[in-house]
C-alpha cells in the first residue's frame, strides 16, 4: 500500500512539474518540448505507466484515477497556454508585417502587343468585316509554288529582284505569300462560292539591312477570284482600305506597273496623311506615299491552278506590314521593330493579351 501512495504522490510532484514549466513557456515550439518530456513515448509519464503490471489488483484503479488527473490537468494547462502564446505569437507578426497604406501602390507591368502585331491584326479585322478569310501557309516552301506557279519560270529575270535563302534547288524561304494563294486556288470549290482571301506571314528576301529594306520582313497579300471581277473591284477595296488605315480623307491614286503575276499590274500610292497632298518632306513634295502593288490575276496564274480565265477573273495586291506601321507612326527606320529596344516599343504599346 505505501507502494502505491509514493506513487501517486511522485505522480503529483511531476504534475507540479510539468505546470510550472508549462507556465514558463514562451513560445510554440517550448510548449511541444513540454509536450514530449512528460508525455511522450519515452517521457515521464510512462514510466508510471509501466508500473502498472507489477500493482496488485486493488492498487492498479488507484494509478490508473492518478494517470488520467495527470493527463486531464496538463492537457488542459496545455491547451490554455498553447492559445495564448499563439496569439501573442500573431500578434507580433502581425506588428513586424504591418502595411503602410499611405505609401503609393506599384502598378503590375502587363505584356503588350508589339506594333507590327498590332497593325496586322488592325488589317485582318478590317479584311473580315468585309467578308475574307485569313489563311496561312509555310515560310520553308516548294519553288513551284513561290516561283513557277506565280508566272516566274526558271529562266525568268524578275526572279532576281526577290532573291531568297535555298535549302537546296527546290526549296527555298518564301520571298511572298503569293504561295498560300496558290495553293489555296487548287482547292477552292468555286460552286459554293468566290475565293476571298488574305495570307498574312513572314517572307524572306536577301536583301541588305538598312533603314528601308530587311532580310526578313511581314506581308499581307490579298486575293479575289469569282466570275465578273475587274479593275473597279480591286479599286473600290483599296480605297476602303485606305481610309481605315490612314483616315476617311485619303485618296488613292493607281500607276501602271510590271508584276509577273498580275496583267494589268499597278502601283498604289495614297494621298500624303501629313500634308494632305499639298506636298512635304514625308511624300517628297508629291503628295502621294506609295504603299502597295496589285492587279488582276494573270490568266497563266489561273490556268496552272486549273481555274479557266476565259469565266473566272480575280484582282490580287500585296502590302508590308512595316511599312504601314512606318508610316502611320512616322517610324524611319524599319530596323527598330526586330532591336528591342523598350524604349522604341513602349512609345507603341496595344492592349495586354
Amino acid at each position: 500500500m505505501k507502494e502505491i501512495n509514493d506513487l501517486i504522490q511522485a505522480m503529483e510532484e511531476l504534475l507540479k512539474q510539468a505546470l510550472t514549466d508549462i507556465n514558463q513557456a514562451d513560445s510554440s515550439d517550448a510548449l511541444k518540448q513540454i509536450r514530449v518530456k512528460y508525455t511522450g513515448k519515452k517521457g515521464s509519464l510512462n514510466q508510471f505507466t509501466r508500473q502498472m503490471g507489477q500493482l496488485s489488483a486493488e492498487e492498479k484503479p488507484q494509478l490508473g484515477q492518478a494517470i488520467s488527473h495527470f493527463q486531464k490537468d496538463f492537457n488542459l494547462a496545455f491547451a490554455e497556454a498553447s492559445e495564448a502564446i499563439q496569439a501573442e505569437e500573431m500578434a507580433q507578426a502581425l506588428a513586424k508585417e504591418a502595411l503602410d497604406v499611405t505609401l503609393p501602390g506599384k502598378r503590375r507591368k502587363y505584356g503588350t502587343r508589339h506594333i507590327l502585331t498590332q497593325t496586322r491584326q488592325e488589317i485582318e479585322d478590317f479584311f473580315l468585316g468585309m467578308g475574307y478569310q485569313v489563311i496561312e501557309g509555310p515560310e520553308v516552301e516548294l519553288d513551284a509554288y513561290n516561283f513557277e506557279r506565280m508566272n516566274l519560270p526558271k529562266d525568268h529575270p524578275a526572279r532576281d529582284m526577290q532573291d531568297t535563302f535555298y535549302i537546296d534547288e527546290e526549296v527555298l524561304l518564301r520571298t511572298h505569300t503569293s504561295p498560300v494563294q496558290a495553293r489555296t486556288l487548287e482547292i477552292h470549290d468555286f460552286s459554293k462560292g468566290p475565293l476571298k482571301m488574305i495570307s498574312p506571314g513572314k517572307v524572306f528576301r536577301r536583301d541588305d539591312d538598312d533603314a528601308t529594306h530587311s532580310h526578313q520582313f511581314q506581308q499581307i497579300e490579298g486575293l479575289v477570284v469569282d466570275q465578273g471581277i475587274t479593275m473597279a473591284d480591286l479599286s473600290g477595296t483599296l480605297l476602303a482600305f485606305s481610309k481605315q488605315m490612314f483616315g476617311e480623307e485619303t485618296e488613292i491614286r493607281l500607276r501602271p506597273s510590271y508584276f509577273p503575276f498580275t496583267e494589268p499590274s499597278v502601283e498604289v500610292d495614297v494621298t500624303c496623311f501629313k500634308c494632305h497632298g499639298q506636298g512635304c518632306a514625308m511624300c517628297k513634295k508629291s503628295g502621294w506615299i506609295e504603299i502597295l502593288g496589285a492587279g488582276l490575276v494573270h490568266p497563266n496564274v489561273l490556268r496552272m491552278s486549273g481555274i479557266d480565265p476565259s469565266i473566272y477573273s480575280g484582282f490580287a495586291f500585296g502590302l508590308g506590314i512595316e511599312r504601314v506601321a512606318m508610316l502611320r507612326n512616322n517610324i524611319d527606320d524599319i530596323r527598330h521593330f526586330y532591336q528591342n529596344d523598350i524604349r522604341f516599343l513602349q512609345q507603341y504599346k496595344g492592349g495586354a493579351y
